[in-house]
């Protein structure tokens, strides 16, 4: 005996859903109730579908509980809140109208440690450099690496070839006969 029964009406919703969707994860849950429906095991369903047969056991629960097609959807949350507010966006921005030295920092460039202890200092919060990083790339910002370049060789002329000497044919050494 089946565990569920869908009505005709709900059989044709869900394999209309079933040649709509493109989501992997909601075509098993609706291809593994409609197999409930015709009678297979909860044991044969989850082997065909690769699953386990707990997890078939609570697709067939969570729509008998609530027979709708959106019970079978995933439902991701909305993640962590953002600590940027707009005032936290506009402090930030207001860094780059002047520079560290100017505020009383012991650097002349705005560097990430620098933006984090000013940012700290002002609001009381400390924001790690990672989000930092990714708010200065929202805001447009572009953020190079210091690269340490080596001043030029001032013995440099006179390592050159000479230019004369080498428009010159060589001189053949060999037997005189």
């Amino acid at each position: 005996m089946s565990i569920l029964r869908l009505t005709a009406t709900q059989r044709r919703r869900f394999r209309d859903e079933l040649s709509a969707t493109s989501d992997a994860s909601y075509y098993r849950r609706l291809l593994a109730l409609l197999q409930l429906d015709q009678g297979q095991s909860i044991a044969q369903v989850a082997h065909a579908l690769g699953v386990t047969r707990q997890s078939v056991y609570n697709w067939a629960w969570a729509f008998q509980r609530s027979p709708r097609l959106a019970t079978l959807e995933d439902h991701y949350g909305v993640g962590r809140p953002t600590v940027w507010t707009d005032d936290l966006r506009a402090l930030l921005q207001s860094c780059f109208c002047q520079r560290p030295d100017e505020l009383g920092y012991a650097a002349v460039n705005w560097t990430v440690p620098v933006l984090q202890e000013h940012l700290q200092h002002c609001t009381g919060r400390l924001l790690s450099d990672d989000t930092i990083r990714r708010q200065l790339q929202r805001l447009g910002y572009v953020w190079k690496r210091y690269r340490y370049v080596l001043p030029p060789d001032p013995e440099r002329e006179k390592k050159k070839t000479d230019p004369q000497a080498a428009e010159k044919p060589a001189a053949v050494h060999g037997a005189v006969g």
